[in-house]
């Protein structure tokens, strides 16, 4: 009962977030629904259905990581254009968009849903606190910084006119085309760690592994790649040349 509750709130939350950026005309709104709707579920799955101190652990972390990628996609869309990746949606599906869209945060909400059993299966675990407990917090301290740190260097390499029309390869950029989906990702193999012990804990590896597929193939760096051949040309090319997609690998590898 507790993940059905929890699935149906996704799918309210992503109908609120269809409704709300119809009526702002801004679809780059919803992606702080699907934040804080996630956040709110994986809090309440790992309080309600997980077991001992480790669901407060559990609750905390997926409460942090919503308070920190929410507010910054709040901050980013506040008085903004739309997201150049819904833009592209609404050019492409035409009269068709509302429609599309609103199926489109649907099968987010599916997808959350997915995402909330490696935080179930995280929760549950009876195993005694120890070093992977240690370890799993440090991870999850090194993705919330360091995506932290990699959305504030491209605010601040975009709030400089100088920098117009060029694409940013100062700090963490310089490492990777996409630093800050990287630790996005990294937050997501924590949740494994912390489901050892647990009956089928390694379902957990579910997150981390939809995630990064969803990051590299689907919805993450495909559409935004396009978007930026296009405004930058060769420019982007060149650095596509340079710096890896993903993980920081060396020069000519590429995940």
């Amino acid at each position: 009962m507790t993940m059905l509750a929890a699935i149906i709130f996704l799918s309210l939350v992503m109908a609120a977030a269809w409704w709300v950026q119809r009526l702002l005309r801004n679809a780059g709104w919803v992606d702080a629904f699907w934040t804080f709707g996630l956040g709110a579920a994986g809090i309440f799955v790992a309080v309600v259905a997980g077991e001992g101190p480790r669901r407060f652990i559990v609750a905390a972390l997926i409460g942090a990581w919503a308070v920190r990628l929410g507010l910054h996609i709040v901050a980013r869309s506040h008085g903004a254009a739309e997201d150049s990746r819904y833009a592209q949606f609404r050019e492409e599906w035409g009269a068709d968009f509302e429609r599309r869209m609103f199926v489109f945060l649907q099968i987010q909400a599916a997808a959350s849903a997915v995402l909330l059993v490696p935080i179930l299966l995280a929760a549950s675990s009876t195993r005694p606190l120890g070093w992977l407990d240690a370890l799993a917090l440090l991870i999850a301290a090194i993705a919330v910084l360091g995506e932290g740190i990699a959305d504030r260097q491209l605010q601040a390499f975009r709030a400089n006119p100088a920098n117009h029309g060029k694409v940013c390869d100062h700090g963490l950029w310089g490492l990777s085309r996409h630093p800050n989906y990287v630790f996005e990702w990294l937050h997501w193999c924590v949740y494994p760690l912390l489901a050892i012990g647990a009956p089928w804990g390694v379902l957990a590896l579910v997150g981390p592994a939809l995630m990064f597929w969803l990051l590299v193939h689907v919805s993450g760096i495909p559409p935004l790649e396009a978007q930026m051949l296009r405004s930058r040309g060769d420019a982007y090319r060149a650095y596509q040349r340079r710096v890896s997609a993903f993980l920081p690998l060396p020069k000519g590898w590429s995940i």
